[in-house]
């Protein structure tokens, strides 16, 4: 307990040396050498400067992780605030203009009960000293027309962009610096025109003066401006919001910055009243020209007819969320509110849904259909593969939802599947390749069916009421299979497996393809038509590999009994052949160790009775004639050697040796073949039953010099 008191306090004493402001690592150095008293103190001294880094370390980490976490805190409030403030600055804007509005709708009140003020005032728009804005109120039609063709005249490539029209005037321009939202690094200076419907950017022509070139044109509905607080050497600065990018331009000195602040916003609230007002005064039922007198008397009946359809020709927009509509949409497109954004097009669906299409109607749905462009471009950047995958299939439902309600499903049910066979492939491309085929192949099916599990359920509640994007989902289920299945075959087939690796490979993709049909999917057939061409070449592959080595075999065959040495290999021989399928092979053996067959034919039956049983885990319809013919063309190999041996040998010993193999062959062997391949594919084969008949004929007349195949 004291040395461990002592070393904290040391550790303490030394943390503050090292922390004194008027610490030098050399005078330390050479006073702790002084001071030693040999090598074992120096090597203490060190480890407790060791353990003393470890411990700053272990508290930096601490500090940088607990400021991390506070720094993801406040820039979350900071966006929540700057949320707030934006919505709070439209909302003061709006008040401002209903105060403006009330207060000009008082002076004409007013001119209207004091003619003689009314003259005053007029009188007082021609003074000179009057400012700008004054001025450019009391100027003339043809004036602000003169004024706009000198614009398009500066204004390279904007003549179409922008065509001359009896109502579009100019009311404030001016030099900028462009900067760019990110790094704050400035871009270039441009020369900003503001109309009374729109904002003009062009960039200066290098080598004209006082000419621009066309850059960009905002509609002032879909434009807001905020500004910048100074942050020195930034300064003088505001933004300009054009969903879904933003600008950020440099004013020369601060008195300039506000003009733009405050003409911006006059023009905006200008533009606003005199489309509500344009809106109110088309809303108002026009009254309709007397008719001449007539003596029909039908004319009364027709008269009360038309009567109706002249009321439902006017449609009321001047309802104030109307109004505001364009305005919100844009606040809620910023905002990521896409169920807000999608709610407040229903609301005005259902208002017009029984309403005739008149004229306001129509741009009212022009300014809303651009917004609908704009929330539809976000859902599909929101649903590109190029976002972040992570999440898995859920995280598409919010969009994927509003897309269906907006009208766009098969849009959504594309990108949708396109997200998700992005995600499928990244899964599966970052696997790592184990040495083990098997362990790999386990990895890849789990990663690749549940992955394919969760898309079909997700796709299930998405597009619940959508049974025409069904097909779509089949159609992708099949693509992924197949990129699936070449992952799957390049690690199995092209690397050159054994046939035993293979069938359990097989077998584990097969098993969790059937964990589909818990949801109604069975692509087992679609499995069985890609994997069919690769299994064909590995049945085909193994079955020559055993053709050779049997053929080697029967070539150094000299027909003698085996001879195991050990009872316990004797005992290993008959569990072996157990396991194939040979109960009786016990008559088949002799005194102490030996066998009564040869070497060649025991080797056959172990190899091909193998073969078989990893032929049946891989087996499918597909692949009967494959694995039939393979087996025949093996039997035969056994058959005709056999064959041979029994016509050529004189030595009557072995002669009598070769028939007890030959009756081993076809007498055991073959019908345990012809048996365990009927059970394993459900039907019985022609062909063996054909072979094994066939091979009854060399029994009974074993000395004919004629061959049976």
């Amino acid at each position: 307990m004291a040395l461990a008191l002592g070393e904290g306090g040391g550790g303490s004493r030394l943390r503050r040396q090292l922390e004194s402001g008027g610490f030098v690592a050399a005078e330390y150095v050479k006073q702790l050498s002084q001071q030693s008293d040999g090598d074992r103190d120096l090597q203490e001294h060190r480890q407790r400067i060791q353990a003393l880094q470890e411990e700053t370390a272990q508290s930096l980490k601490r500090n940088v992780y607990q400021n991390y976490r506070q720094f993801i805190e406040t820039a979350r409030e900071i966006s929540y605030l700057e949320s707030e403030m934006y919505q709070l600055s439209h909302i003061l804007t709006e008040q401002k203009g209903i105060m403006e509005a009330v207060t000009q709708a008082l002076l004409l009140q007013a001119d209207r009960d004091d003619p003689a003020l009314g003259a005053r005032r007029a009188a007082a728009a021609a003074d000179p000293f009057l400012p700008l804005s004054a001025k450019e109120a009391a100027a003339s039609e043809e004036g602000r027309q003169r004024t706009l063709t000198t614009l398009l005249e500066k204004v390279e490539g904007c003549r179409d962009l922008l065509p001359e029209s009896p109502g579009k005037y100019l009311v404030y321009n001016g030099d900028l610096l462009e900067y760019d939202a990110d790094h704050m690094a400035q871009i270039q200076r441009v020369h900003a025109f503001l109309m009374n419907d729109c904002l003009l950017v062009a960039t200066a022509l290098p080598n004209r003066r006082g000419a621009y070139r066309y850059d960009a044109l905002y509609p002032l509905d879909g434009l807001a401006v905020v500004n910048v607080k100074d942050n020195p050497p930034m300064k003088d600065m505001f933004k300009l919001l054009m969903f879904p990018e933003s600008r950020i331009f440099q004013a020369e000195n601060a008195k300039i910055k506000k003009e733009w602040l405050e003409v911006l916003e006059e023009t905006k609230r200008n533009r606003a009243l005199s489309e509500k007002r344009r809106l109110e005064q088309e809303a108002l039922p026009r009254p309709a020209p007397t008719p001449p007198e007539s003596t029909n008397p039908f004319e009364e009946e027709e008269e009360e007819e038309e009567e109706p359809s002249a009321e439902e020709e006017a449609v009321d927009l001047s309802l104030e969320w109307i109004q505001e509509l364009p305005e919100d949409l844009d606040v809620c497109i910023a905002q990521r509110d896409f169920e807000g954004a999608v709610d407040l097009l229903d609301k005005l669906n259902e208002y017009l849904g029984d309403k005739p299409v008149s004229q306001p109607v129509k741009e009212l749905r022009a300014k809303v259909d651009e917004r609908v462009r704009q929330l539809t471009d976000v859902l599909v950047f929101e649903l590109s593969p190029d976002r972040s995958l992570r999440g898995g299939p859920r995280a598409t439902r919010r969009a994927v939802s509003q897309l269906i309600r907006l009208g766009q499903s098969t849009k959504a049910c594309e990108l949708f599947l396109k997200n998700r066979a992005a995600a499928v492939h990244t899964a599966i491309r970052q696997l790592r390749i184990e040495g083990a085929t098997l362990l790999y192949i386990h990895k890849l099916c789990h990663v690749f069916f549940t992955s394919l599990l969760e898309t079909a359920r997700e796709f299930e509640t998405d597009f619940a009421g959508n049974n025409g994007c069904y097909s779509a989902f089949i159609v992708w289920a099949r693509s992924s299979m197949r990129m699936f299945v070449d992952a799957f075959s390049k690690q199995v087939f092209d690397s050159k497996e054994s046939l035993s690796t293979a069938a359990e490979c097989v077998k584990v993709a097969k098993e969790h393809c059937k964990q589909l049909s818990d949801i109604g999917l069975d692509l087992t057939f679609i499995i069985h038509a890609l994997l069919v061409k690769d299994i064909k070449g590995a049945l085909q592959s193994y079955k020559d590999i055993i053709i050779e080595a049997t053929k080697h075999r029967n070539s150094e065959e000299m027909w003698r009994r085996m001879n195991l040495m050990t009872p316990e290999a004797l005992g290993k021989l008959r569990e072996e052949m157990k396991s194939c399928g040979v109960g009786n092979f016990d008559q088949y053996t002799g005194d102490d160790c030996w066998v009564n067959l040869s070497y060649t034919v025991v080797a056959f039956t172990k190899q091909t009775m193998a073969f078989l049983e990893e032929a049946l885990k891989l087996y499918f319809p597909e692949l009967h004639m494959v694995l039939l013919e393979s087996l025949v063309e093996i039997i035969l190999v056994a058959v005709q050697h056999v064959d041979y041996s029994l016509r050529c040998e004189q030595d009557p010993e072995k002669k009598a040796f070769i028939r007890q193999n030959a009756s081993f062959l076809y007498e055991t062997v073959l019908p345990v073949v012809e048996k365990r391949f009927e059970e394993g594919v459900g039907k019985p084969a022609k062909q063996l039953q054909d072979l094994r008949n066939a091979s009854r004929l060399m029994r009974i007349n074993p000395e004919s010099t004629t061959s049976v195949v």
